[in-house]
């Protein structure tokens, strides 16, 4: 850069305006390559004003262009992104519940956006995400505020309520779901560690002095659509997870107080100004609207 300062002004004053420092410190930068090319370089105008490049720096000048042509290339590659014609493979950790509300929504329109690259969905190691994250292994983690880290940069992109859900046709009819029938029924509930027959709905049960039955626990959110259409379970899951299925499924408000929960997205900081994470960020923020619609 000096160099090119140089023979740009042929004037130390004004070189050194250039490259925003002292006249002193481009002196001394001065030395130095004088020192490493072993030439002179510039010698003083016998008119008193400005600097005379030598034969040897007039030489390097073409070759200095080129190379800083090269350099300025290589430094803005990383700051280059086309959806259009990227082949990048995106990585989002999402647990079961926030990818089944939002993956129908942002993989139409990722693909709609960057045709040729690819995007997939993994479940979260919660203890390692920070690590995962600051890797490269994931690019983002959809899921609650307390599993994210403190040095996360995170982002919310709704908040979600439950509904309960049953089959069209369901013997209980349309009528409101009151506390009663609601404890009384069989539930389906989506048990996402497997196995387990009692979750976040029963303790707020407990709290009311109330239980019900769960008769069938599944691990999968796809399942429960399935489930409902053909049984007589009923089921309390995210309202924009079973809007899809409206047209097997009757939605009515859930008989108990249950408290809204926030979907976010987590990144690590040093992929803030990434503009290829910075798509992917606004086209998971685009699938949210239309999640919320």
């Amino acid at each position: 850069m000096t160099l090119d300062a140089m023979l740009k002004d042929k004037n130390v004053t004004h070189a050194a305006s250039r490259l925003n420092i002292t006249q002193s410190a481009l002196s001394a930068r001065l030395t130095r390559l004088r020192q490493l090319l072993n030439d002179p370089l510039f010698i003083p105008a016998t008119s008193g004003r400005g600097m005379i490049a030598t034969p040897h720096a007039a030489a390097l000048e073409p070759e200095l262009a080129r190379l800083l042509q090269r350099f300025d290339d290589f430094a803005n590659t990383a700051h280059l992104f086309d959806p259009a014609t990227s082949k990048r493979i995106f990585r989002i950790a999402a647990t079961d519940n926030p990818a089944a509300i939002l993956a129908p929504d942002l993989i139409p329109l990722f693909q709609a956006r960057a045709p040729q690259a690819r995007i997939a969905f993994t479940l979260p190691n919660k203890p390692r995400i920070a690590e995962h994250l600051e890797n490269g292994d994931v690019d983002l983690f959809v899921g609650a505020a307390e599993d994210a880290a403190p040095d996360l940069i995170g982002q919310t992109l709704f908040q979600e309520e439950f509904v309960t859900a049953q089959r069209k046709g369901h013997p209980r009819g349309l009528k409101p779901v009151s506390l009663d029938e609601f404890c009384e029924a069989e539930h389906l509930l989506v048990s996402t560690s497997g196995g387990h027959f009692s979750g976040m709905i029963d303790g707020a049960l407990a709290e009311m002095g109330r239980e019900r039955r769960v008769s069938v626990s599944i691990q999968s959110y796809a399942l429960a659509p399935l489930v409902l259409s053909n049984t007589n379970c009923i089921c309390t899951l995210p309202r924009r997870f079973l809007q899809r299925f409206e047209d097997t499924l009757d939605l009515f408000a859930a008989p108990l107080p249950l408290a809204v929960f926030s979907v976010n997205i987590f990144w690590h900081p040093r992929m803030r100004t990434d503009p290829a994470h910075k798509w992917l960020r606004k086209v998971v923020a685009d699938a949210a609207k239309v999640a919320t619609r």
